[in-house]
This record gives structure tokens, C-alpha cells and sequence, in this order.
């Protein structure tokens, strides 16, 4: 449903150059950003025009931009041979207050997508939950942020996840402590794998 209201909302465009194009993204744009590719899976740098579009995505109103970010991951060859080897794809939740404040996950609809072009990969969006609000983490140091997510996620409906590997989506990976905090918790609730997946590394 929420796909359907954004296609009528939005024309299929570049994400990225704002002109039409049937694949959310044109050749001539893919080919700008191979400059802030690093070697990591499914990672760019934070930086240039990609920082922009991520902060336009999360902060900006533009849902529609999660095409064009699950275009790029799913273009890369060696990235979706990674993909193929999971059982679940598990975006990182927002508090319910945050989603509701924006409209929408930008993990999730981005994982979505992903989860709908990888035979046997699973969405799962009601396993992983964000238990209380935490400060923004871009205004915290280091230590700060490690303490901020502290216990601030949970695992329901464990069973479903017990011996599974797990990949884990966010947008940007800067120190670490949301991925790890979040890892700390599916593992103890019996993942058997976990892998990072991210946009952009800080």
C-alpha cells in the first residue's frame, strides 16, 4: 500500500539527478558514484552527493529515494552473492515516537525492497524493536553513543530467529554502536550470523 501511494505521489526518477528513469537510478549517476565506493559490502563513503541524498531521504520527505538506495545494492553483483546466503534481512527499528515524527523507516523500506528481489531472504520487522527513544547519535562522541543505545533494543518472537543467519540493515555505519548493540541482542536470542549491511560508513 504504502509503495502504491509513492508511485502515484512520485514519477519514476533518478534518485540521484532528479530525471526520469525507469530504474531509480540512471547509468550516467551509477557511474558518479563508483567514486565513493569503498571496500566494504554494500558500503559507500558518507560523503559527496551520497551524504546528501541520505540526509535528504531521512530528514527531507523523500520516501521515494529507498528505490534508488535498493537499486545500487542490487546492481552490485558481489553484494547480492553475499545476500544469497542469509535467511533474514532485519532492519534497524525506529522508536515509535521517531516513525511516527517522519512517516516512515527508511531501513525497512529500503530492506523491503532488497527482501523482494533476493529468493528466500525474509523481511522480518516485528522481531528486532526499539525499546525506549535515545538522543541523536551525530551530536555524541564515541563513548556517548555506545551509551546511548545501550539496552535500547529488543528481541520478540525469538524462536523465529534461533539458528538463522541474519542480515542486519542500517543506513549509515559511523561507530559502530547502534550495529553492535543491536548484534549483542539478536545473538543472545540464538542468531547463529550476523552480518552488517549499510548505505554509507562514516
Amino acid at each position: 500500500m504504502f509503495e502504491a501511494i509513492l508511485n502515484l505521489l512520485y514519477p519514476n526518477v533518478c534518485g540521484i539527478c532528479g530525471k526520469i528513469c525507469k530504474e531509480s537510478i540512471c547509468e550516467k549517476c551509477e557511474l558518479k558514484l563508483q567514486e565513493y565506493e569503498i571496500n566494504n559490502i554494500g558500503v559507500f563513503r558518507y560523503e559527496g552527493i551520497i551524504r546528501k541524498k541520505i540526509i535528504e531521504y531521512k530528514f527531507g520527505d523523500k520516501a521515494y529515494l529507498y528505490k534508488t538506495f535498493a537499486k545500487i545494492i542490487l546492481k552490485n553483483e558481489k553484494i547480492c552473492g553475499f545476500l544469497r546466503n542469509y535467511d533474514i534481512i532485519i532492519p534497524v527499528p525506529l522508536s515509535k515516537k521517531k516513525k511516527q515524527a517522519r512517516g516512515y523507516n527508511q531501513t525497512e523500506l529500503v530492506a523491503r525492497e532488497i527482501a523482494k528481489n533476493i529468493t528466500n531472504l525474509k523481511l522480518e520487522t516485528n522481531i528486532l524493536v526499539k525499546t525506549k527513544d535515545t538522543e541523536v547519535q551525530s551530536l555524541l562522541t564515541k563513548t556517548q553513543r555506545t551509551e546511548n543505545v545501550k539496552n535500547a533494543f529488543a528481541v520478540k518472537n525469538a524462536e523465529n530467529i534461533k539458528g538463522k543467519k541474519i542480515i542486519l540493515f542500517d543506513d549509515i555505519y559511523t561507530t559502530g554502536a547502534t550495529a553492535n548493540e543491536c548484534s549483542r541482542v539478536l545473538t543472545e536470542a540464538g542468531a547463529e550470523e550476523i552480518m552488517i549491511l549499510t548505505i554509507a560508513k562514516d
